[in-house]
């Protein structure tokens, strides 16, 4: 089956971020057995949580970005925006599940909380909606 890339990169990362989610699945069972309390760490929780959220969200990206009008080029820059802000999320959150860290990291004010924030709002947001704006201009409009 011939696929074109910016579909091939989000099926990729769909994929990826599912065994994430069950090899952090692992290290959330070990930490609960481990723990006098039977809790993961928040953040290695998290990861798990969020590993399967953006596995099903890279498939949808997939699937919507299939009726796209834009070139092959821009198709793959507009998926590469959300999937590598949802990439380096979920491995923020990883690091501070090996660290061991319970507040929270919006507690202090920084460069993550604030432009790395910034940043993943244009990405994710601007990305879908040009995403959504190629499957409603392909699937709903193509006759006007």
């Amino acid at each position: 089956m011939d696929m074109n890339l910016a579909i091939k990169i989000s099926l990729l990362f769909s994929g990826l971020f599912l065994l994430n989610g069950m090899l952090t699945g692992i290290w959330k069972y070990a930490k609960i057995m481990s723990s006098e309390n039977h809790q993961a760490p928040v953040y290695v929780d998290i990861a798990h949580r969020t590993s399967f959220f953006y596995s099903f969200a890279s498939l949808v990206i997939a699937k919507l970005i299939e009726f796209s009008p834009f070139s092959e080029f821009w198709q793959v820059v507009i998926v590469a925006a959300p999937l590598l802000y949802f990439a380096m999320t979920v491995i923020g959150y990883m690091k501070e599940g090996f660290l061991n860290r319970t507040e929270n990291l919006f507690s202090e004010r920084n460069f993550i909380t604030t432009w790395f924030m910034y940043g993943l709002i244009v990405a994710e947001i601007g990305g879908l909606i040009l995403i959504l704006y190629g499957f409603i201009e392909t699937q709903f409009f193509v006759l006007l």
